[in-house]
């Protein structure tokens, strides 16, 4: 039923999990590269459009693939997808913005700090317990994004950065606690929505505030530019199955690490495509942050694992 959160079927197959997973990177990582390719060119919010309109084709027929459609375009929680799809969009477009201001490898390495502001803010907006290994782990991974951010905020650090730059990390940072939050909404929804649900007005959501966007001055794409923009929303809208299935096979402690491969992706990218290599003070940031960023996940898996326990302990006591 659409009230009822996503269930996964058939069996768990870690390795499935994983390969699911890296499309997805490969497949995000392609869009990111594109958005930079395309981005002095085409408006931010015309990008958004687009890529969220020619998302919503892969995701319908995913839904009809997996027997989901119709049924999963029902929702009994439209504020909560509006209030998704606003945050979200916001940290898309952010996301799309520092990608045409900064190196690749910069932009994702500041975007992970999306999961750890997501431990700062779970407390006051989940009512989870965050413990002091978490907490040391965030405070840790904060340093990683400080040695990140410091060549585009201090003089003397790393190559000298222009004006655009140093804004474009500044929003960088601005998206990834957009995500956090978008985190913590899915979070939510995902207690009685589907994931289908949760994709697809996310989508639609883009459309709508993507073409509000028109009268601060869209542009006639090309013939190129429209390929392009077109291909975005298509590769963006296959990395979400991709990920989605990912989900389905293998448990988020599995695949969840290897999120952090995008970052080899991006250096691949940014050397070939844009003749941008990282810079050492960059690479050792993103290293530190997801070196956090792992023991986040183990920590979380830990516990998880502590709480199964406890259940099962208690199940057997109330029979």
């Amino acid at each position: 039923m659409a009230g009822e959160p996503f269930a996964p079927f058939g069996n768990m197959s870690p390795l499935r999990g994983i390969a699911c997973k890296l499309i997805a990177v490969v497949l995000l990582s392609s869009m990111s590269a594109w958005i930079k390719w395309i981005g002095d060119a085409v408006p931010t919010g015309q990008v958004v459009f687009y890529r969220s309109l020619f998302a919503i084709p892969p995701i319908l027929a995913y839904m009809a693939w997996s027997g989901m459609f119709p049924v999963a375009l029902k929702t009994g929680r439209p504020l909560g997808h509006a209030w998704r799809g606003c945050i979200g969009i916001t940290a898309m477009g952010l996301s799309f913005a520092a990608l045409t201001m900064l190196p690749l490898p910069d932009a994702v390495t500041i975007g992970f700090a999306a999961p750890l502001i997501t431990v700062i803010l779970a407390p006051f907006m989940l009512n989870e317990r965050v413990g002091i290994y978490r907490s040391t782990a965030v405070v840790v991974g904060f340093i990683g994004v400080l040695i990140a951010l410091s060549p585009h905020l201090v003089e003397g650090f790393g190559a000298p950065r222009t004006p655009i730059e140093r804004l474009g990390a500044i929003i960088a940072l601005g998206s990834a606690v957009c995500v956090a939050l978008a985190m913590i909404q899915i979070r939510k929804l995902t207690s009685t929505e589907a994931s289908h649900t949760i994709a697809f007005y996310f989508s639609v959501s883009g459309v709508v505030i993507g073409l509000a966007t028109l009268p601060w001055g869209w542009v006639w794409p090309s013939t190129t530019h429209l390929v392009s923009l077109i291909m975005i929303g298509t590769i963006g809208g296959a990395g979400q199955i991709f990920l989605t299935e990912s989900y389905r096979y293998a448990p988020t402690s599995v695949i969840a690490p290897f999120d952090y491969t995008a970052l080899l992706f991006a250096i691949g990218f940014s050397i070939v495509l844009f003749a941008q290599p990282p810079e050492l003070v960059v690479l050792l940031g993103a290293a530190i942050i997801m070196t956090a960023g792992l023991f986040v996940i183990f920590r979380e898996r830990r516990l998880g694992l502590k709480r199964g326990k406890g259940r099962s302990a208690g199940s057997a006591q109330s029979v």
